[in-house]
């Protein structure tokens, strides 16, 4: 790793309407160095990158790159790759109906005309170099999506990128993927490449990155070689408090998995998606669906709720049989579900904090029945409050906020339809340390007030803190049920790789 600065920013301010999201802050990048930004939710990772790529200006501070003379003018996105910056994000912006070769060099001819056959060996040539296994010819939208990240990043390096911004690129991926990406990333880093890994696994950070810069509240608490701080104290300082509150936190397994009655039953249950089906919950229980990425937990949860075609079952409520076979019959049953994707089943991005809010509610109602404008405010500064959401106001479009506080905006659109029974599925996905922690307690406390939650986590240990009876599923089939003693790691592993539950 090279001491040399291939990118410096010092003093990066930046404000909006009510909210400062960047106070003097300062980075600094290596060359051939993989360097995570850290911090929660709101702490201004996502601000700082936008300034750097171009897509906001910064209201002051200077910014330079490696064999610029003086300031870099970075006025728009063009500008920072013209510069040597390039960003590649969780969600892929290429195009999936075009090849791999058309993708690399889309937007990059300078005449009329494309050399095509030499684009396809030009792009053969760098997928080759780089152990990207892609075909020039094939369709983008064939790969999967590590591959797609990965022809991001080489259409990056193709344009001799110096500094390579990598945005969650590994929140969607399995732990296969995972390792081909940081085996790219290495790569790069031996050819002198800078890259800023922006995450919220904090395992990842420690095994493929050199250094750590963390912010706290939009300013910069400190720059970190890896080796000199613990796990314990990175999480520390992005919290901005020590861990006691965390180290006295229980979890889920020392509550009885069996008291209480029968609240939500189902028998056979099957949709479009979903593979028949047994499975039950009781009043204040938390339990969950745990296994690998495609095992089925998804599609479980979206049958329960109707989110999918029901093809079969039977369902009872309070022991009764009821229809539930799509959301709106869920909802009139006491069944809320925060869905995986917030993005695309969860926000609505244009309508503000307090229109988001009320939308299930206002469902419930009817849209003849509307909320009234004073009611809805009164709803939004409550849960506002209730769940330390941060927003310059209620008013402020939910799309402007952090991923994590678009979360609690959902969460709390199902808290006010008061549910009986509530479904999280991914509720603590690409959030930071302390709001999980937060959602964490928020689910134990709505289980000691009678309310039944289905917790849904790629973490095993986020689910054993929270769930006291876990459904273990493999390929798409309900392979164990972990309660008790059982509910460790250990056994988890050894039930969803095939092993008899103990």
């Amino acid at each position: 790793m090279s001491n040399e600065t291939v990118l410096t920013m010092r003093g990066i301010c930046k404000s909006f309407p009510g909210v400062r999201a960047l106070h003097q802050v300062d980075f600094t990048l290596r060359k051939g160095e993989i360097h995570a930004l850290m911090g929660e939710n709101g702490a201004g990772k996502s601000t700082l990158i936008k300034v750097l790529t171009g897509v906001y200006e910064k209201d002051s501070g200077s910014i330079r790159v490696e064999g610029a003379e003086g300031e870099a003018k970075i006025h728009s996105p063009q500008d920072a790759q013209n510069a040597g910056i390039s960003t590649v994000y969780q969600e892929i912006t290429l195009c999936p109906n075009l090849t791999v070769a058309e993708n690399m060099y889309i937007g990059r001819g300078t005449g009329r005309w494309v050399n095509r056959k030499e684009n396809e060996r030009r792009a053969g040539e760098i997928l080759k170099n780089l152990g990207i296994p892609a075909r020039p010819r094939q369709q983008l939208g064939s790969c999967s999506l590590a591959v797609q990240q990965m022809v991001a990043i080489a259409r990056a390096v193709d344009m001799q990128c110096k500094v390579l911004i990598l945005d969650e690129p590994t929140s969607s991926l399995d732990d296969r993927e995972v390792q081909m990406l940081f085996s790219l990333m290495r790569d790069l880093k031996s050819r002198g490449v800078g890259i800023i890994f922006v995450t919220h696994f904090l395992e990842q950070v420690y095994e493929v990155c050199d250094r750590i810069t963390v912010l706290r509240n939009g300013e910069l608490v400190g720059e970190y070689v890896i080796e000199e701080l613990p796990q314990v104290q990175l999480v520390a300082k992005m919290m901005g408090k020590e861990l006691d509150e965390l180290a006295d936190f229980s979890g889920g397994s020392s509550r009885d998995a069996n008291r209480g009655e029968v609240l939500y039953e189902a028998e056979g249950l099957s949709s479009s998606a979903a593979r028949p089906f047994d499975f039950r919950i009781r009043k204040g229980e938390v339990n969950g669906f745990t296994g690998l990425l495609g095992s089925g937990r998804s599609e479980s949860v979206r049958a329960i709720f109707g989110a999918d075609h029901v093809t079969g079952g039977k369902v009872k409520m309070h022991g009764k049989e009821v229809r539930i076979n799509k959301p709106y019959a869920a909802m009139k049953n006491g069944i809320g579900y925060l869905a995986e994707d917030r993005k695309r089943d969860g926000i609505i991005a244009e309508l503000s904090v307090r229109e988001n809010m009320i939308l299930a509610l206002q469902v419930m109602k009817g849209f003849f029945r509307p909320i009234s404008r004073a009611e809805a405010e009164k709803f939004a500064d409550e849960y506002i409050a209730a769940l330390n959401i941060k927003t310059a106001s209620k008013d402020t479009p939910v799309g402007s906020l952090s991923g994590g506080n678009q979360q609690k905006v959902i969460l709390a659109r199902w808290l006010l339809t008061h549910p009986e029974y509530l479904i999280l599925d991914e509720p603590t996905r690409g959030i930071d340390v302390g709001t999980k922690l937060e959602i964490q307690k928020l689910v134990l406390k709505l289980a000691e007030d009678n309310v039944s939650v289905t917790f849904i986590s790629s973490e095993v240990e986020e689910m054993l803190r929270t769930c006291s009876r876990l459904i273990v599923m493999r390929d798409r089939n309900i392979v164990g049920e972990l309660t008790g003693e059982d509910l460790n790691q250990a056994q988890v592993m050894k039930t969803i790789a095939g092993g008899e539950a103990s």
